[in-house]
């Protein structure tokens, strides 16, 4: 069984508030790019991980009981009272500590696996209850479709339909700590700006984002200054409508009207910047996680 993990894209990120416990309230417009991992699982005695890909290395300091995708099977086996185990594979494509919910969309997509596999269910409540508690950002990866998210990640909504549209996603090969970043964070909180119609076409969405935020872009640039100069590169691309930091950092993000627009684009930066990781993919509107990993991802 495959299950398909894309990469979450935070298109705003305003910070609200801060509770006092510490954790920030944040609203954010969440997308999803036809990027993606993949977790296959098969049937076992027990449960068991391995991670191979491109990006496996980039968690080779992760002892396996600290990954999330393992975690995630073990809080859904308690909660549901199951004895199976599973033999679960994580093929890594998508960078680490991106800001593109890498780990947060891998458990997601293993909760969804392994429901099916072990033919179990909880009510939507307790299912998004466990997420929440393997991160802030797994509840979102499992709702799996654009969604206004408020709160510490708890909160979420269905935004306005977003248009069709192409993504380039890049990365200046630099990992980047979310604490770190929220450490570095200062000035007054925002308000949270959510969309108040459909935009009709991606020039529309551009022109409705770009008086949004991200507001970990600065503090980001200052632990990742390279962040930075992907945002000025990216921004003069031809056809590139607007580009913002994802979640925090250190991904960027630019948002083009067509996929040749995108492509064009991809090849141009690749010249430029080889060094920097790069993939352009479509914008996804709702999707069914096993369908779409049947496909092939749009990473060369």
């Amino acid at each position: 069984m495959r299950v398909a993990a894309p990469a979450k894209v935070n298109l705003t990120l305003h910070v609200t508030g801060r509770r006092d416990d510490g954790y920030h309230l944040l609203h954010s417009l969440v997308v999803f790019a036809g990027l993606f991992d993949r977790v296959i699982l098969e049937p076992a005695d027990r449960l068991s991980l391995e991670v191979v890909g491109p990006n496996a290395s980039a968690l080779a300091g992760v002892p396996t009981d600290d990954n999330i995708v393992l975690r995630a099977a073990w809080a859904l086996a308690a909660a549901t009272g199951s004895p199976k185990g599973a033999r679960i594979t994580l093929h890594k494509m998508l960078p680490v500590a991106a800001g593109i919910g890498g780990g947060s969309t891998d458990a997601a997509a293993a909760l969804h696996g392994l429901m099916r596999l072990w033919d179990v269910r909880l009510p939507t409540d307790r299912l998004l209850q466990l997420a929440g508690g393997l991160g802030a950002d797994v509840p979102v990866c499992l709702r799996g479709r654009p969604t206004e998210m408020s709160g510490v990640g708890e909160i979420l909504r269905e935004p306005p339909p977003l248009p069709a549209a192409w993504l380039l996603l890049v990365n200046p090969g630099v990992p980047l700590s979310t604490p770190q970043v929220f450490k570095a964070r200062s000035g007054d909180f925002g308000k949270d700006m959510p969309l108040s119609e459909a935009p009709r076409d991606a020039a529309a969405l551009a022109s409705a984002l770009a008086v949004r935020r991200n507001d970990l872009t600065a503090a980001a640039i200052s632990l990742v200054p390279e962040i930075g100069r992907v945002l000025a590169t990216m921004a003069v691309l031809p056809g590139c409508l607007l580009s913002r930091m994802s979640g925090s950092g250190a991904t960027c993000w630019g948002l083009f009207a067509t996929e040749y627009e995108c492509r064009a684009a991809a090849r141009a930066l690749r010249l430029e910047s080889p060094g920097w990781w790069m993939e352009p993919a479509p914008l996804l509107g709702a999707f069914d996680p096993f369908e779409l990993a049947e496909g092939q991802p749009f990473i060369r």
